[in-house]
């Protein structure tokens, strides 16, 4: 039975980041009570824009057809889509309360809520795959279960906890307007996520098309599972420096956002080095966790070496992303990804697989070169930007939906603060 790989909730994911530049920047400027009516507008957006992916998600195994992917894969993907619904309303309510604590640099209730939701998981996992005997489906219900799980510990702990009390002031009505200045930044952070995700989803459905589809398959999908997992640590620090740009940018320090920059750069590039080494050395045990035949280990070994290199500089762009999410440049980065991905990634990856005949490690290359397109362009804007003019822009957009009064005595402080930049 070939293996897969089915995402999380993109859309979800890329338009709660919005929340990473407005959370972040109203916490900085101690407009601490626009974080609450943040989370609420986005959540409520979020659970709308579920319903149509919901209805996607239903047809994924007809949607997979028309592609002209295996019949058995296009069967076996679409039955997990649908047992992954329940999960799909839940995923979105979960994405806003973790951005709503990362951007008041409250994570430890959120990393202890993620442990206990993966232990539920574990069990969850154990019960309704072995001893319910529902096989994957039972593994995409269980993943659906422990997503409410975890939204569930971060609902109580905003509502108990005396560190949200000035963030969390209950609900209001003002989570009804402005939806139109919210969209201008999710939308674009959904897109910038998405052109990124779907060309990685591209190489799976191209990998059916390769000569012994169920083989490049099952080998795609693992791989794309240890990019997955070996993506997390940078997913991490992109997370931790668009809390600490927006933040800083809020807060009217330009100086202490660049330097937060420095330092992210060096932990990238660092982090890219160490796990390069450790998975060289386990790249002949990797496969094993997932199959028993030994061709499609020795082939995921091969793999992973050009795993290693799309992790390393994958990890750059993510930080990078992040310094990006920080500052609200979610609209540029969407056409950077678009042009990386689709002009340069997918075309190249089509080349090297099926004209050079590669296969599926040429999928693999051709991505390489939409990452270092997307590293290049990142870093040039990077590199090139007015931390004072980011400042300024910050403050304009948290007090364009706060009171007169407060915004003066800001202006005061941040021009003296940017003035000594």
């Amino acid at each position: 039975m070939a293996l897969f790989f089915f995402p999380f909730p993109l859309d979800q994911t890329g338009m709660a980041n919005a929340l990473d530049t407005l959370c972040g920047q109203a916490f900085g400027a101690g407009q601490y009570h626009l974080l609450g009516i943040y989370k609420q507008r986005t959540m409520l957006l979020l659970t709308a824009a579920s319903i149509p992916v919901a209805i996607i998600w239903f047809y994924t195994g007809q949607i997979m057809l028309l592609f002209g992917q295996d019949p058995e894969i296009a069967m076996e993907a679409g039955t997990y889509a649908r047992w992954m619904i329940p999960g799909l309303f839940g995923y979105g309510l979960l994405q806003c309360h973790v951005r709503f604590l990362q951007s008041q640099n409250t994570v430890l209730p959120v990393m202890v809520s993620a442990g206990v939701a993966a232990l539920f998981h574990l069990l969850a996992c154990w019960l309704l795959v072995h001893v319910a005997g529902m096989g994957s489906n039972g593994a995409a219900l269980s993943t659906a279960v422990s997503y409410w799980v975890y939204v569930i510990l971060l609902a109580v702990y905003v509502r108990v906890s005396s560190s949200c009390k000035q963030t969390w002031t209950g609900f209001s009505m003002q989570a009804f307007h402005g939806a139109h200045d919210f969209l201008r930044l999710a939308v674009p952070s959904a897109l910038m996520l998405c052109l990124e995700w779907w060309s990685f989803e591209i190489l799976v459905l191209l990998s059916g098309l390769l000569p012994n589809p169920q083989l490049e398959t099952s080998v795609m999908s693992i791989t794309l599972n240890a990019a997955n997992c070996l993506f997390m640590i940078p997913y991490g620090l992109g997370a931790a420096i668009s809390t600490r740009v927006s933040n800083e940018l809020g807060a009217g320090r330009p100086r202490a956002a660049l330097l937060a920059v420095h330092v992210v750069m060096f932990l990238a590039i660092s982090e890219g080095t160490v796990m390069a080494a450790a998975v060289v050395r386990v790249r002949y045990i990797w496969g094993h966790a997932y199959s028993s035949e030994e061709e499609v280990v020795s082939y995921v070994a091969r793999m992973l070496l050009v795993i290693l290199v799309v992790n390393f500089f994958d990890g750059i762009q993510c930080v990078l992303s992040g310094v990006a999410r920080g500052c609200g440049w979610q609209k540029i980065c969407a056409f950077i990804n678009l042009g990386a991905f689709y002009v340069v990634g997918v075309p190249a990856a089509y080349i090297i697989a099926f004209v050079l005949r590669v296969g599926g490690m040429g999928l693999w290359m051709g991505i390489i070169c939409g990452v270092l397109v997307q590293v290049l362009l990142l870093m040039i804007i990077t590199l090139c930007t007015d931390w004072r003019k980011e400042a300024m822009k910050a403050k304009n957009r948290v007090f364009s939906s706060s009171v007169p009064t407060d915004r003066s005595t800001h202006d005061m402080k941040i021009n003296m603060e940017v003035s000594c930049y």
